[in-house]
């Protein structure tokens, strides 16, 4: 029994690295957005990022992959914590 939690473990722990690395770009995303409307004041390292429209989508586009990141480990560090404490008991 402690064999099949464990391997349940490890696959919830390899999904967690993986929605991470997919979430990467929506933190790019933001990242740069943010600098674009705070940071370079019309003066960007690159042009699209002095055009106000290119930035705003820039910035919905990476809080919706955070946001569905946020949800989505959410769920599994749920599940990950309910098989510890199983496991522990």
């Amino acid at each position: 029994m402690d064999s099949n939690k464990e391997v349940e473990l490890k696959a919830i722990r390899k999904k967690i690295v993986t929605i991470q690395i997919i979430g990467t770009p929506g933190a790019l995303l933001l990242g740069f957005g943010i600098y674009a409307m705070f940071g370079a004041n019309g003066d960007a390292f690159h042009p699209l990022l002095n055009d106000h429209f290119f930035v705003k989508n820039i910035l919905v586009i990476g809080a919706a992959i955070e946001i569905w990141q946020f949800y989505a480990l959410l769920q599994l560090f749920k599940k990950k914590s309910k098989l510890s404490n199983d496991k522990n008991t």
